[in-house]
């Protein structure tokens, strides 16, 4: 068994060399260690024999360019494994030309994890790193701590320097320390966060402006998070803002219904209308692109009774009214079943845009995703806030996530009243479509039946 020693965690011309050497003599992975200077890669490193590499033997090694892209970032992965990885990948191309090809492989998918993992790490870098100003014994000098997942903050120098080329600066990482003058790079050994500087007066007046401009109806704050999650904020200044300010504006908004409740003459539909409008222009996901126009609820603004289903369909995207297809249908029977008139509940949806998948001419219902349904939890919420229904329905799982802010089982909590997290009455359902969908006549017949029981229950809660 052989020892290669690395000399940085980093050196990837390091591994390149000593792997291509290994692969041309036909060198099994099995009998590699590989090794970082003194800090073994592997269990049994303490039994391996440091031996030379052996002599290039025949002509160069080729690889496909696919690997050397791979392994370019793969290679600056944190994960202990990396460099035997890459080098039974590189032993196994020898045979396999193109197995770099093969994204179903095992080791291939694997490695492409860890490409994956460092590109999103470099892009967070560039992204979220934040420069604070000190002064020198030369002048200003710009500052940054940053703690990289993985060894990426030689591999990402040359974006800082070209980025900020006029300026003095110095990024502190605990690996690594990288220092700007100007007109040369210079390395330094690792630092600790005590070493960079907590603040400076340009940073105020940045939180100060950013506090100004905020908008809260553009901050989508799932989305948010998963492009920056929150171990990111605490280097950029103005996201230690946000919380305060996203409480502020909801607290601005509630303020602004209840005051739409209880002033002299009351304007509820006016304020239900002014909703309504603000959300013909909503982009808070992506299913407005393709979607004809928002679908929002529809019925009186006082109703007791509210009904929350999926996602308008396609004629519902079309006609711009809920439940108007042919789950509509079913749903305007079982509620004559049942003793409701439709003209006297609200009915809504849990997504307002139509999500489909284009086939030919014919657009096909396609499920909403939970990220989507986030989004749309804000128009509920404030549908709820404004008519304060006595009983709400969910019609199927999409709605009672919605309502619930998780994933409910309809088979377990169907048929008894439920309390809402802001408070209310819930009853949870199947969605009018399921029945469309059974097969057999019998089974359609028996589940319509059960459905009306629960709109029955649901109506005998209201009052």
């Amino acid at each position: 068994m052989r020892i290669v020693t690395l000399p940085a965690p980093d050196d990837v011309d390091a591994w390149r060399d000593a792997a291509r050497a290994l692969a041309a003599a036909d060198v099994p992975p099995d009998d590699i260690v590989w090794q970082v200077g003194d800090t073994a890669g592997d269990l049994f490193a303490t039994a391996a024999t440091p031996q030379p590499l052996p002599d290039p033997v025949g002509p160069a090694l080729k690889v496909p360019r696919a690997f050397l892209d791979l392994m370019r970032n793969a290679a600056l992965s944190s994960d202990p494994e990396r460099f035997a990885l890459l080098y039974a990948m590189l032993h196994r191309l020898r045979r396999e030309p193109k197995l770099a090809e093969d994204h179903a492989d095992p080791l291939v998918r694997r490695i492409e994890g860890l490409a994956k993992n460092v590109r999103r790490d470099i892009h967070k870098m560039r992204a979220f790193l934040r420069f604070r100003e000190v002064d020198d014994d030369g002048g200003p000098r710009f500052v940054a701590w940053w703690e990289p997942d993985h060894h990426i903050v030689r591999a990402n120098a040359a974006f800082f320097v070209n980025r900020f080329a006029s300026m003095r600066w110095s990024i502190l990482t605990p690996e690594v320390s990288l220092h700007w003058d100007g007109t040369a790079l210079a390395e330094g050994p690792g630092a600790t966060k005590a070493d960079a500087p907590d603040g400076d007066p340009t940073e105020e007046v940045w939180k100060t402006y950013y506090a100004s401009i905020f908008n809260p109806a553009r901050v989508k704050v799932g989305a948010m998070l998963k492009e920056m999650p929150r171990k990111y904020w605490k280097n950029m200044p103005e996201t230690a803002l946000v919380p305060e300010l996203l409480a502020k504006a909801q607290a601005r908004e509630s303020g602004m219904i209840e005051k739409a409740r209880t002033d002299i003459g009351g304007n509820l539909a006016g304020a239900w209308g002014a909703l309504r409008e603000e959300a013909t222009g909503c982009t808070r996901c992506h299913l407005h692109r393709h979607a004809t126009q928002t679908v929002f609820g529809e019925g009186p603004v006082d109703a007791a009774l509210m009904f929350v289903g999926e996602q308008p369909g396609d004629q519902e995207d079309l006609a711009g009214h809920p439940f108007v297809g042919p789950a509509g249908q079913v749903f305007d029977r079982a509620l004559a079943a049942a003793g409701i008139d439709r003209a006297t509940t609200y009915v809504t949806n849990a997504v307002k845009h139509f999500k489909f998948e284009a086939r030919g001419k014919r657009r096909i219902h396609a499920k909403p995703d939970a990220g989507e349904i986030e989004a749309c939890r804000w128009w509920i919420e404030q549908e709820r806030m404004l008519l304060r229904p006595k009983v709400t329905v969910a019609l199927g799982a999409t709605a009672a996530r919605s309502l619930f802010g998780k994933a409910m089982t309809i088979g377990r909590e169907r048929g008894r009243a439920l309390v809402l997290p802001e408070g209310g009455e819930a009853w949870i359902t199947v969605h009018p479509s399921y029945l469309l969908r059974l097969p057999d006549e019998a089974a359609r017949e028996a589940e319509y039946a059960k459905f009306v029981d629960d709109l029955k229950a649901a109506k005998a809660a209201a009052g």
